[in-house]
């Protein structure tokens, strides 16, 4: 197991539980709290009012010096719900099918890594703590949200499965990615690199899955029985996905459970 320590500068919070729970929280929102604003107002001043959001989200992370957990969970919000407005206006403003966005978006994010990896050597979660990684890593974190919205729609809708089906998929993807890497981790004495290596495409791939794990699970609450859900409606998913953000944010505020670890990752991480 790598040792490590946690760099003072770094911007982002510790792996933990609460970490993928607030992640699945904040996708579902965004997706809920998306649809909600698309069909409440003008869908081009809704796209505005997200991206401003997003850019106010942002500059705020951008400014402060260390990690906060209210500011990162906000910015991953706003990414949230821009990211899939960016989805939806290739699908329903363009017309561009789910299959080719969800191909689009793929490419995007792998230049992206790739453009990462090139500069800083590394792609991992642990090692922002510099304004240039930082910018990659939220670049990345849009264009995986943005990717996550396509794929998720394309399954749910393209594909049939529907939205509970797409997300028990995608929940079982997820737990097949992390069951892959305990195995490598814990019985086939994998040397470090390669290790470490494993664990880096394991979070992101995770990080990728929860995207459309979280909005189908968020459509299939809200949407309409007609169209495959349960008929919640979009405004009271996204209200009672906020209260469970906030009451989860709020805790780790206070008790500080994602900035406790004494091992910070490894620069290879």
């Amino acid at each position: 197991m790598a040792s490590y320590i946690r760099h003072p500068l770094t911007k982002v919070p510790e792996i933990t539980v609460y970490f993928w729970i607030i992640k699945i929280l904040t996708t579902a929102m965004g997706e809920s709290t998306s649809d909600y604003l698309v069909h409440l107002i003008n869908p081009i001043f809704a796209v505005a009012i997200g991206g401003i959001g997003l850019a106010i989200a942002l500059m705020l992370q951008f400014v402060v010096r260390r990690y906060i957990a209210w500011i990162y969970w906000l910015a991953v919000v706003m990414v949230a719900v821009f990211g899939t407005m960016a989805a939806d206006v290739l699908h329903i403003g363009l017309g561009i099918p789910y299959l080719v966005s969800t191909i689009f978006f793929a490419i995007s994010l792998a230049v992206i890594f790739a453009l990462w990896y090139a500069v800083e050597k590394t792609l991992s979660i642990h090692s922002i703590y510099n304004p240039r990684r930082e910018i990659f890593y939220w670049a990345t974190v849009m264009a995986t949200f943005a990717l996550g919205t396509a794929a998720g729609d394309m399954t749910a809708i393209t594909l049939g499965l529907g939205y509970f089906s797409s997300g028990v998929m995608f929940g079982i993807l997820i737990a097949l990615v992390a069951i892959s890497h305990y195995v490598l981790k814990t019985y086939l004495g994998i040397e470090h690199r390669r290790l470490t290596s494993n664990a880096v495409l394991a979070f992101w791939l995770a990080y990728i899955l929860t995207r459309p794990l979280g909005a189908s699970f968020a459509d299939w609450l809200g949407k309409a029985q007609g169209l495959g859900g349960l008929g919640w409606g979009d405004a009271q998913v996204s209200i009672g996905l906020a209260i469970l953000i906030i009451g989860f944010v709020g805790y780790l505020t206070f008790s500080r459970k994602d900035v406790e670890s004494e091992c910070v990752a490894d620069a290879s991480l």
